[in-house]
């Protein structure tokens, strides 16, 4: 299994150990870029995050440590959130 394959179904954020979805929350899935395939928990989410989109940490986007990619919901399916660049 590679790694793209082993990351995809995981939720972004949480314990390797436990990153399976839990039952009662809503996810989205992440599109593109670095995170792609991982599951991200948008459960009580702001209405502005849900619109606009959500900077994510990540350590293995272009910046590295520190690092975020930018994930924005699709118009036609909130489920979905494509990924629209890196930052520092």
């Amino acid at each position: 299994m590679d790694e793209t394959e082993f990351m995809r179904g995981r939720v972004y954020g949480a314990d390797h150990e436990d990153a399976a979805p839990r039952p009662g929350r809503t996810y989205a899935e992440l599109v593109g870029g670095p995170l792609d395939g991982l599951l991200l928990d948008i459960t009580g989410r702001g209405e502005t995050d849900l619109r606009e989109g959500i900077p994510l940490r990540t350590e293995i986007g272009r910046y590295g440590t520190g690092g975020r990619a930018l994930y924005i919901p699709r118009p036609e399916d909130a489920r979905r959130f494509d990924w629209h660049g890196d930052s520092p």
